[in-house]
């Protein structure tokens, strides 16, 4: 089976976004590109996250051609392609479907810095319009609003997370789903005091040198 490590956390992953509350049933998709071999593993399409397997996992190259697997790859493969051709430098892609973060992109509200954890997306979360979901329109209103940030809303629709790989992705769209649900309940009771432009540049830096050498996650 090729790539076969990427697959298996593909799946390890999937089941994490059920254990964390980050989507539902099917909903959601993730992917892997290993940069080596031009090669993406995303997860099948309309499966349960607990339900796949490795080899449930489809592999397919940069024009989205299928290479392996039997299964459909995600309707969502034109997204995460785009992001791929246009962002060489990432190597993996989460898209949730998590409450609070989604409840923000149904209103149509970006996430400013209310909370100081929105840097590990950058210094907000942007919302891309919205467009049909599969479709080749939303996939360029997300790598347009995605541009500098680590995270974006898709309006109407949910989150999605880019990294260096699938953990800090992943990371991202967690600690995303905090500050949604923070921002979304100060809403709910007065005006959030929002950080200024020169405490994010501090923010940011200290990011960029906090945790243990090997695993930098800002919390």
């Amino acid at each position: 089976m090729m790539l076969r490590e990427e697959r298996e956390r593909i799946v390890e992953f999937g089941k994490r976004l059920i254990t964390s509350a980050l989507t539902t049933g099917s909903g959601g998709n993730l992917s892997i590109l290993d940069g080596a071999r031009q090669l993406v593993a995303i997860t099948p399409s309309g499966v349960p996250y607990p339900e796949i397997v490795a080899g449930d996992v489809v592999l397919v190259d940069l024009q989205g051609r299928a290479v392996e697997g039997k299964p459909r790859p995600s309707s969502e493969l034109p997204l995460h392609l785009a992001l791929y051709e246009r962002y060489p430098q990432i190597r993996a892609v989460v898209h949730t479907h998590s409450v609070y973060a989604t409840t923000l992109a149904c209103l149509g509200w970006e996430i400013p810095p209310a909370h100081y954890l929105v840097g590990c997306a950058g210094r907000k979360v942007p919302v891309a319009p919205y467009a049909t979901f599969g479709s080749p329109e939303l996939a360029a209103n997300l790598v347009r609003a995605i541009d500098g940030y680590q995270a974006a809303l898709l309006a109407n629709h949910g989150l999605v997370s880019i990294g260096a790989s699938l953990e800090k992705a992943f990371h991202v769209a967690e600690e995303i789903e905090f500050v949604a649900r923070v921002y979304l309940q100060a809403k709910m009771v007065g005006e959030p005091a929002i950080l200024s432009a020169a405490e994010m540049d501090r923010v940011l830096e200290k990011f960029t040198g906090y945790g243990q050498p090997s695993a930098k996650s800002p919390s």
